[in-house]
């Protein structure tokens, strides 16, 4: 699973250049449970202009139908019956499915297998997926034999039609769905009229328009510390989704030494650099959720060369013998406060 480290801040940092609050409009907080984690949205409405409670429900039956569709964790998902099918024959994926395979291919072609949604094997074998956890390190002879079953050229996408080279091929979207899911509430809210709204499910956030102060809304990217929940950077993110990859949360030590739970697919073990968080804005949270994890994958300095070769908005929080290096593309830039 992927850590996501962005603290919605809703901060008042721009008094007097902004109208005063409309008192025709009001902020509502929706608030529930998705995917192992929280999701908390806020939309501007006009007084009495939508019924937030059936919005609630129209919400929370989308996340559900996501989940049956998406999860590892659920045995019976769209995603797990394909994972447990030993069979070369293509399956026919719902539409919701189908869209995140389709990009994450494609993000895993752009990175050169940075992102690679057939890891799962190594995910669980190191202890951070569904099956068991883990508190040894694999042997080499069970590393290569799990590496033997992962890679995303093993995967084909016809249309909805999906269908795998490699019997025991295990996709796992925890790099991507949350995002996707972020999406697709986004794309919910914006289909009943809402044009000003902040959609955030386990970190992974879309924002749109003004707060109901007519102020923009603000996001903190969280310094990237185990002990403390302290902001490093103020980012503006206008009409855009926001996401970020980090390793400081979610790891295990065994004979005092620390193991990631992003891994490297190319290596089949735990990432090993000076690379600790990548925050990525785009207008997809879904895009913007599987390139953080790639970048993460990739380590500073290629991560930064990825970023500026393909106009990719990114922040990096690196660490050093002096503490932590901040890097930005200048795509970025215009989005810092």
């Amino acid at each position: 699973m992927k850590n996501l480290i962005l603290i919605a801040a809703l901060l008042t940092l721009l008094t007097g250049c902004f109208p005063s609050k409309n008192l025709d409009k009001q902020e509502v907080l929706l608030q529930g449970k998705t995917m192992g984690t929280t999701y908390n949205i806020k939309v501007i409405v006009e007084n009495d202009s939508v019924d937030t409670e059936l919005l609630q429900e129209d919400i929370d039956a989308a996340l559900v139908n996501l989940n049956q569709e998406m999860s590892t964790y659920i045995k019976d998902s769209e995603l797990s019956r394909f994972n447990q099918l030993r069979s070369s024959e293509p399956v026919t994926l719902s539409k919701g499915l189908a869209r995140v395979i389709k990009e994450a291919i494609r993000l895993g072609e752009l990175s050169e297998g940075s992102l690679d949604v057939t890891v799962g094997p190594l995910v669980n074998l190191w202890g951070f997926g569904p099956e068991f956890h883990l508190d040894n390190v694999p042997s080499d002879e069970l590393l290569q034999q799990t590496k033997a079953k992962v890679g995303i050229e093993n995967i084909t996408l016809n249309g909805n039609q999906l269908s795998k080279k490699i019997d025991e091929l295990y996709i796992d979207l925890s790099t991507i769905a949350k995002g996707y899911g972020v999406d697709l509430i986004a794309e919910l809210v914006e289909s009943k009229g809402i044009d000003n709204y902040l959609v955030e499910i386990g970190g992974e956030l879309r924002l749109k328009g003004f707060k109901d102060t007519g102020e923009l809304w603000h996001v903190a990217i969280e310094k990237p510390v185990n002990d403390e929940r302290v902001v490093q950077q103020v980012i503006v993110p206008k009409d855009n989704a926001v996401a970020t990859s980090g390793d400081y949360r979610i790891y295990f030590e065994s004979n005092g030494e620390r193991f990631s739970h992003i891994i490297n697919p190319k290596t089949g073990k735990p990432i090993k650099h000076k690379l600790v968080s990548v925050t990525v804005i785009h207008p997809s949270s879904m895009t913007a959720d599987g390139l953080s994890t790639a970048m993460m994958v990739m380590g500073e300095e290629r991560a930064l060369k990825f970023a500026q070769d393909n106009d990719i908005a990114a922040y990096f929080i690196s660490k050093s013998d002096n503490g932590f290096v901040e890097q930005s593309t200048v795509k970025f830039s215009q989005y810092l406060k």
